[in-house]
């Protein structure tokens, strides 16, 4: 696809286009679903601009192009592209195992803080659960595919283990709740 005009006022109307030209209402739990997976890139490319190991990047780097195959899946309702595949949630446990092992057991609910990189990996893991809402809502009125909730609710725990290891690598002790 190449877009030539970042402009076309079709969707002045309140409504914008699937990828086969159908025209849907912008607030359609399938467009809802489009904005929050866009907005989780948006927020991984700001975790991506940030000192972070290079593990964390390796997999956010896979994740962003996997976001981009959801979308467009989704953008073709018709169509079962299949882009998305059973292996992809597994190498999404083996990162999270792989991170997972060097840090210290939970002893309780960890506050989304830390270095600026893992404040922002707590914001994409966030902005990924509401995805996920998203994904669900969209999933009970129409049906999709379910490696994208899966594929979605296992990005949220990476999310969250690689901003605990974010503060790990750079010694910094994590901020747990008080009861």
């Amino acid at each position: 696809m190449r877009i030539t005009k970042v402009y076309t006022r079709k969707g002045d109307d309140g409504t914008t286009s699937l990828g086969k030209g159908e025209r849907v209402m912008k607030n359609s739990f399938r467009i809802i679903a489009f904005g929050s997976l866009d907005e989780l890139n948006s927020v991984i490319g700001v975790v991506l601009s940030e000192k972070i190991n290079e593990k964390i990047i390796s997999t956010l780097n896979i994740t962003q192009q996997l976001l981009f195959h959801i979308g467009g899946e989704l953008s073709v309702p018709s169509e079962k592209l299949n882009l998305l595949k059973s292996k992809d949630v597994n190498q999404l446990e083996e990162a999270i195992d792989d991170l997972n092992k060097d840090l210290p057991p939970l002893e309780d609910f960890v506050l989304p803080c830390g270095s600026k990189a893992s404040a922002f990996l707590h914001q994409a893991r966030a902005v990924c659960r509401r995805s996920e809402r998203d994904l669900v809502n969209l999933d009970q009125e129409e049906g999709i595919n379910p490696l994208y909730i899966q594929y979605i609710n296992r990005l949220s725990d990476f999310l969250f283990v690689a901003a605990r290891y974010s503060n790990f690598c750079d010694d910094i002790k994590e901020n747990l709740w008080e009861k």
